[in-house]
Order: structure tokens, then C-alpha cells, then sequence
């Protein structure tokens, strides 16, 4: 028995420790850096379609553990972002997902086509108070993801969904050319009218 409460200690992570952390000390944070925050980034699922995340670390004394990276979609699931379900090493600053790959390996949960929030965060969970040196978890990047649709030739029976009579109608070759010629006739018969005007003007 005494050997396993020694165990015990033994798994709390030697940094919290060694580290000694001022009361004044701002939590720990991660700034995302790709991809860029200034729009939302759509990702293709499709085979060797790879999706990279990116981040800088500050103010970060401890870490609990592993890094666990996820994406919280709107479907009420979330899905594990990297090679190792989503478990990384502490000092990561990237990680590569192969959505497609992750898909195909679980069909009985595929990915969604919609937004979803990418998570980050160390062994204290995504629900940790912000605590001086410590990670505070991260989920301020948002992300689209969607499946492209199959190409479907005209002969197949493609229709487009999008389109209705006004807008087909407009970019008909025939409507064109009917509407240019109605302008010149306009423009024309101004143009005779001026005249018109004009002659009498000219006799005085």
C-alpha cells in the first residue's frame, strides 16, 4: 500500500513543483497564428487535404500535462485536431489534421459541414479558471469546414439550384442583343429630336 501512495505523488508534474509563480503573474495564454483571424478559413474534406493550426505561447510558467487540441462543432459534437487524437506534446506551437482521414476511419460520426470552434487547452480541461502562469485554455478561433459536391455533367441531368427565370433570362445572348438595340433606337430618336429643334432655329 505504501507503494502506491508513493506512485501517487510521484504523478504530479515536477514543474508545479519547481516553479515558483509571483501572485501578481498574468494567466498563461495562446494567440493563435494560423491561420490568420481576420476572416473565417473554409477547409476542404477531401483526401490529402491537410489543415494546419499554428499558435504563440506568453506569460506560460506551468503546464498541466499534454496539450489537448479539438474542434467543438455546432452539431453538439466535438472532434479530436492532429495525428494522436488530438493529444500533443506541451511545447507544441502547430498541428496538422487530416480531416478527411479522420472521417473515413470513423464513418459512424462524420464531420459536419458548418462552423466549428478549434480548442485548446492543457490536462486542467477546457473549463480551467484563469490562474497566474498557468495555460488558460483557448477557443477563439473559428473555422468552416465542408464536403465538395461530386461534378455532375449537363448530360446526367444537372440542374442549377441557385438559378431562377430572372436570372437566366438576363444573361441570354438573344436578351442582350434585344436590349441593345431598344437603346439605340432611344438614343437615336433623341438624337432626331434635337434636330428637329434645331432647324427652325437655323431658318431664323
Amino acid at each position: 500500500m505504501s507503494n502506491n501512495g508513493d506512485n501517487d505523488n510521484n504523478d504530479t508534474p515536477a514543474t508545479t513543483s519547481q516553479v515558483t509563480i509571483p501572485a501578481t503573474a498574468p494567466a498563461g495564454e495562446i494567440v493563435i497564428t494560423q491561420p490568420p483571424q481576420t476572416a473565417t478559413s473554409f477547409y476542404k474534406i477531401a483526401p490529402g487535404n491537410l489543415v494546419t493550426f499554428g499558435w504563440n505561447t506568453s506569460y506560460i510558467s506551468i503546464i498541466e500535462g499534454s496539450l489537448t487540441v479539438s474542434a467543438f462543432c455546432n452539431n453538439g459534437y466535438s472532434y479530436p485536431v492532429g495525428p494522436s487524437d488530438g493529444v500533443i506534446p506541451p511545447d507544441a506551437t502547430s498541428v496538422v489534421w487530416d480531416p478527411y482521414a479522420w472521417q473515413t476511419a470513423h464513418p459512424e460520426r462524420p464531420l459536419p459541414n458548418e462552423i466549428c470552434t478549434l480548442g485548446i487547452a492543457d490536462a486542467r480541461d477546457f473549463t480551467a479558471r484563469r490562474r497566474g502562469g498557468y495555460l488558460s485554455p483557448n477557443t477563439m478561433l473559428q473555422f468552416a469546414l465542408y464536403t465538395p459536391v461530386a461534378y455532375t455533367p449537363l448530360a446526367s441531368g444537372w440542374k442549377c439550384t441557385i438559378c431562377n427565370s430572372g436570372v437566366s433570362t438576363s444573361a441570354h445572348p438573344v436578351t442582350v442583343s434585344l436590349i441593345i438595340t431598344l437603346l439605340v433606337c432611344i438614343l437615336s430618336g433623341v438624337r432626331l429630336l434635337r434636330y428637329g429643334h434645331a432647324a427652325p432655329a437655323q431658318a431664323h
